[in-house]
């Protein structure tokens, strides 16, 4: 992998992490564009750390309030936030489940074919636009939807479902307001970029250091870099653009996206 590979690839995990357009899907385009049989499994890790770098850091005044009302001395605050906490535990559990159940199975079925990636998006494509039709009432966060969302959430484990997208859109169609939809989207991603980090980590340790031999320190470092940039200055426009604008525009991109993929690749 050379240097502007790195560079691209960190960029297109940086940004399609949070533009609900599915980052795994970008990532798998982006292996058959440069020809590449896999992304090193050293440089996954990186990058991913890097995005839920990225993401603390642009939430890192909500963290920090949800740390210390846990601990407030006011009862009423010290409930909410543990009531968000909560949220934020069960949502995880569905991905959680299936991570450690169907993830290799499903990795299987896209690894010799990146063109079914390309189904996805327009799948992903589909969702956009029903969560948008869906979007009538105002609903608050409550045990029941949180679990819908982390279904949501599992079902993007599918290579070229968006996870943001998935999760910010079926939020959305529960009635949940367009700034707490985005905002617990991207709370909820937190543990799961750690855990699959944690995963890709287990692998590496499995398969030996040496697996990551063919490319360069240097190139890891640009790489984690651009993730970090472009996940940070996605994360925060995406923010700005759910509270004003509707998500149809990411689900045209998506779809021909989605069949462009499905045609060349």
């Amino acid at each position: 992998m050379s240097h502007w590979e790195a560079v691209i690839l960190g960029i297109i995990q940086g940004l399609t992490e949070f533009l609900p357009v599915s980052s795994s899907g970008h990532l798998e385009l982006g292996k058959a564009l440069f020809g590449l049989q896999e992304v090193d499994l050293t440089f996954s890790i990186l990058v991913h750390g890097a995005t839920a770098l990225s993401t603390v850091v642009v939430f890192r005044k909500d963290i920090a309030a949800l740390v210390t009302g846990g601990f407030s001395s006011v009862p009423d605050e010290r409930t909410r936030s543990w009531r968000y906490i909560g949220w934020l535990a069960l949502s995880t559990l569905p991905a959680v489940a299936v991570a450690f159940t169907l993830r290799d199975q499903i990795e299987s079925v896209f690894i010799e074919h990146p063109n079914r990636v390309g189904w996805s998006l327009c799948a992903t494509a589909l969702i956009l636009f029903i969560s948008e039709r869906l979007a009538t009432k105002t609903n608050k966060l409550s045990g029941r939807r949180v679990l819908g969302i982390g279904l949501a959430q599992a079902f993007a484990i599918i290579p070229g479902i968006s996870r943001s997208g998935s999760t910010i859109g079926t939020a959305i169609a529960l009635g949940i307001s367009r700034e707490e939809a985005a905002r617990f989207s991207f709370l909820m991603a937190l543990p799961v970029i750690f855990g699959a980090t944690a995963l890709e980590l287990k692998d590496l340790i499995s398969e030996g250091l040496g697996h990551s031999s063919a490319v360069s320190f240097s190139a890891y470092g640009v790489g984690t870099l651009a993730a970090f940039i472009s996940g940070w200055a996605a994360c925060q426009w995406m923010i700005k653009l759910v509270r004003r604008t509707n998500l149809n525009v990411f689900a045209v991109y998506c779809l021909v996206a989605g069949l462009l993929a499905a045609w060349l690749i």
